[in-house]
């Protein structure tokens, strides 16, 4: 089981990430252009959205602007892009998973990684990925797991151009207290946190002095 803050002390860009632990789960985004770092997660009825910080600063928002937190019944669905509606529609991970693929965002083609979690600590985790031109979508299901540890999973193994796929199984990871993760991440590629605990929700914005 690997440290988390390590982790994410040691890896300047991991993107967009998922940690999914016994009570909780984390969900973060980073940016490197002024229009990825150009946001704030806000709370909606069922969850929270992107919303640009500077409306005039805000380019293409095709890619950034979604609701990643929703409910879908007793679930709360957790993802790094707009399937988190698609899942929510067809009221199925796995189906809604199906119908999406990678960003067409190349040559970089990020994952869409996602996560569901049911009310008794059992959770599903999802990456879909560009493979040769097709889409990879791997699946892993989980019946919980122990205090103190989660499954972590990003959009990428680190920064490059272009960026790097995130490979391989979630990583089994210790579960930090939230302001230990966001104290963790890049201060300059950061943008903002939403950290689930318990049912208590507490968000991050470094666009808002967090």
């Amino acid at each position: 089981m690997e440290n988390l803050v390590e982790l994410l002390q040691n890896n300047p860009y991991p993107g967009r990430g998922i940690v999914v632990g016994k009570d909780r789960v984390y969900y973060w985004i980073m940016g490197r252009s002024t229009n990825s770092r150009n946001r704030v997660f806000t709370l909606t009825e069922d969850g929270i959205r992107t919303e640009a910080h500077d409306p005039s600063l805000l380019e293409d928002p095709s890619l950034i602007i979604y609701h990643p937190v929703r409910t879908m019944g007793d679930k709360l669905v957790v993802t790094n892009g707009d399937q988190t509606d698609t899942i929510v529609e067809e009221g199925c991970f796995i189906k809604g998973c199906m119908k999406r693929e990678y960003e067409p965002d190349a040559p970089n083609f990020t994952p869409r990684i996602s996560t569901c979690i049911s009310p008794d600590g059992s959770f599903k985790i999802s990456i879909l990925k560009h493979n040769d031109g097709r889409c990879q979508r791997n699946f892993f299901c989980y019946e919980g797991c122990e205090e103190g540890k989660g499954y972590f999973i990003s959009t990428y193994q680190g920064d490059g151009n272009p960026l790097p796929t995130f490979a391989g199984e979630p990583i089994e990871v210790t579960m930090p207290e939230p302001d230990e993760v966001w104290a963790a991440l890049n201060a300059d590629n950061k943008v903002s946190l939403y950290c689930n605990v318990a049912g208590e929700v507490t968000i991050y914005n470094k666009n808002l002095g967090d």
